[in-house]
């Protein structure tokens, strides 16, 4: 009888190695999306510098048309996933290797990196071409800075709390709509960063602009970083959660929005036409960005990320470049945008003083500056296109580099 091979367990290795987690690569469809919105928001940055509708509000039911109202609204996209993003981003490079140590450094010394930006590179060579100090502000890279300060210490607390944390503050921050800022008294700065916005007097002529505070856009941040655990799920169950998740916000925009009871400082109204109340209902309040501006714009563009998921078209895919380096597309494409419109100033007016932002605003265009829609969006296009080889270039230099003070850029 043949003899029956047996292992004995002194055989066997005390303990064997645990494998070791797998790095997760880039998610495309992230990056396009991402991408997507970079894209859109040049359109809007286009505009401020070339359309010959400048003296009122494109949203001004009153006075804007159709397609100069859909122009501005398109880009309510921007801020809203942009932030989201980052937040998710945050979470899935811990899938990448990073601590939670190594990610709050991270977020913290970035966050205060954006809003060094900011207040200087951004606002002296992107929006206003001079050093003029006395007049200055935040806006979005000001918000995302604060925020990743402050998501840099949630990371320590537990994934579903910090998540909590963000869709409560998302939800009941148009609670605090009728506090205003003179009921803080001597405070009352803090309370315009913070949530009331507008303009704060420093002294000695200086002045701060809080366009962009900064609840809830924390509270966005933290929902993105929620949002995270969601995409390394398996492919079928994250698209499933992705649509879901998505469909749910947007139909809560329906419930919120037309009961017109909570959730917008502006409410609705009927408009001279079905369709300008349609507008009127779109309409949401954007600094700071209310409950119904915020379901109306994560919602579908949840849906968006869910169908580029499954699959990412190829017409899309020089669109993933942007979404790769967003802050160097970020920093070139402002001044890229104000530059050309200083030489087309001069070209047709002999002059640009105008575009040289001053805190006193005596400056003024000539009445014939600026263009309608269609040269708008043309400028808009070659700007997104002489964007993209480099980079396209920035990004495969990035790729290549070991150092992490290039994931600052």
């Amino acid at each position: 009888m043949p003899a029956i091979a047996r292992t004995d367990s002194s055989d066997l290795p005390i303990s064997a190695p645990a494998p070791a987690a797998p790095v997760r690569a880039r998610l495309d469809s992230v990056d396009a999306l991402r991408g997507l919105v970079m894209v859109i928001m040049a359109l809007d940055h286009t505009r401020d510098f070339f359309s010959k509708d400048l003296s009122f509000d494109p949203t001004d039911l009153a006075k804007t048309y159709p397609a100069l109202f859909l122009t501005r609204w398109i880009t309510h996209y921007c801020a809203p996933v942009f932030i989201f993003l980052a937040g998710t981003g945050a979470f899935l490079s811990t899938t990448r290797g990073k601590t939670t140590r190594d990610l709050s450094w991270f977020l913290f010394t970035r966050g205060l990196w954006c809003i060094l930006l900011e207040l200087t590179f951004i606002r002296c060579f992107g929006w206003t071409f001079n050093f003029d100090f006395t007049s200055t502000g935040g806006a979005v890279f000001w918000a995302i800075g604060w925020s990743m300060i402050a998501l840099a210490g949630l990371v320590y607390l537990p994934l579903p709390i910090v998540t909590a944390f963000g869709v409560l503050m998302i939800a009941t921050h148009n609670l605090f709509d009728g506090i205003t800022p003179q009921s803080w008294a001597s405070m009352g700065w803090l309370w315009r960063i913070l949530h009331a916005g507008g303009l704060i007097e420093l002294g000695n002529g200086f002045r701060f602009a809080a366009a962009y505070p900064l609840i809830p856009w924390i509270g966005v941040m933290a929902a993105g970083y929620g949002f995270g655990a969601l995409l390394v799920r398996q492919p079928h169950e994250r698209r499933n959660w992705i649509f879901l998740l998505g469909a749910g916000l947007t139909l809560l925009f329906v419930l919120v929005r037309g009961t017109n009871v909570y959730g917008d400082p502006k409410p609705w109204t009927p408009q001279k036409n079905a369709l300008f109340t349609f507008f009127s209902i779109l309409n949401c309040h954007k600094y700071p960005p209310s409950l119904a501006y915020l379901l109306m714009t994560l919602g579908p563009a949840l849906v968006v990320l869910g169908l580029l998921d499954v699959r990412t078209p190829r017409w899309m895919q020089p669109i993933l470049v942007f979404g790769r380096v967003p802050l160097f597309y970020y920093l070139l494409h402002i001044p890229l945008i104000h530059g050309v419109s200083v030489i087309v100033a001069y070209l047709r007016h002999g002059r640009a003083d105008w575009l040289f932002g001053n805190s006193s605003g005596s400056a003024v265009p000539p009445a014939d500056f600026g263009f309608a829609l269609p040269m708008v969006y043309l400028v808009w296009i070659c700007i997104v296109l002489s964007l993209y080889p480099v980079c396209r270039w920035f990004a495969e230099y990035k790729r290549r580099q070991q150092s992490p003070w290039w994931s600052y850029l």
